[in-house]
């Protein structure tokens, strides 16, 4: 088990993408936190079932007095904060359209929860992970960053903004041993998008047609990147980011 004795934090963790980490970090041995807006309880009480250890922690990303009590109960429970995995998006809610029709309180509410909340959640880890010495950041940007995509400008931008945010970060405190890196997933079949799809079949034919490996991609793609990240395997990389998307974007 690569994760045995860490503590990891999983924002966005009641649901989707965020529940498929925090499931594999704790059969990777890690103690883990569901911190969600949403009720995280019943992925807490499946990785119980599965003999592991986990919290859920009602955390809104946007607010600062509420990353601060992430951070303090994860302390308070686990005693330390290895791994944080900055998942929570405004996502699979939004719906596509052009630019100029985006109001302004649609692409505020995008930006506070895509972009604002890394950066409070990392603002709330990093003191003790400077007291350790050492720790991971992972955040979770997109391969539509890479490619551009119509209709979807505030999303997108916020992704960009997660490339940015991580190497910076990553130059900020990298001399306290922390590590900060992102993963830019391709268009991933979820449950919540197989109940809400955004796009057409034929769409989404054609994100598969346009990979190298050409079939869709599934959570379990992005597991293995996400398990590396966060473990001492991955001690010396920082600052970069890794698209898990089958080959569409070429960079």
């Amino acid at each position: 088990m690569k994760l045995q004795g860490k503590v990891a934090i999983v924002t966005g963790a009641a649901q989707g993408l965020g529940e498929a980490y925090a499931l594999r970090f704790a059969r990777e041995g890690a103690q883990v936190v569901i911190a969600d807006i949403a009720d995280g309880t019943a992925v807490a009480r499946a990785i119980a079932e599965q003999g592991g250890e986990a919290l859920a922690v009602r955390t809104d990303v946007t607010d600062e007095q509420s990353t601060a009590e992430m951070a303090a109960k994860t302390v308070e429970r686990f005693g330390r904060i290895d791994i944080l995995v900055n998942n929570a998006a405004y996502f699979s809610a939004l719906v596509k359209k052009p630019f100029h029709e985006i109001g302004a309180a649609e692409w505020d509410a995008v930006v506070a929860v895509n972009l604002k909340g890394p950066f409070l959640c990392a603002k709330a880890v990093f003191p003790q992970m400077q007291a350790q010495g050492k720790g991971k950041i992972i955040n979770i940007s997109s391969g539509t960053f890479f490619k551009g995509l119509p209709h979807f400008l505030h999303y997108v931008t916020t992704k960009g903004g997660v490339v940015g945010l991580t190497r910076s970060l990553a130059r900020e405190v990298g001399e306290f041993g922390i590590c900060v890196n992102a993963i830019a997933p391709g268009y991933t079949e979820t449950e919540i998008l197989k109940e809400h799809p955004q796009d057409s079949e034929q769409v989404r034919a054609q994100i598969v047609a346009s990979r190298c490996l050409r079939r869709p991609e599934v959570p379990e793609d992005l597991m293995g990147t996400i398990v590396f990240l966060s473990s001492d395997d991955s001690d010396f990389i920082s600052g970069q980011t890794i698209v898990v998307d089958g080959g569409s974007a070429l960079n």
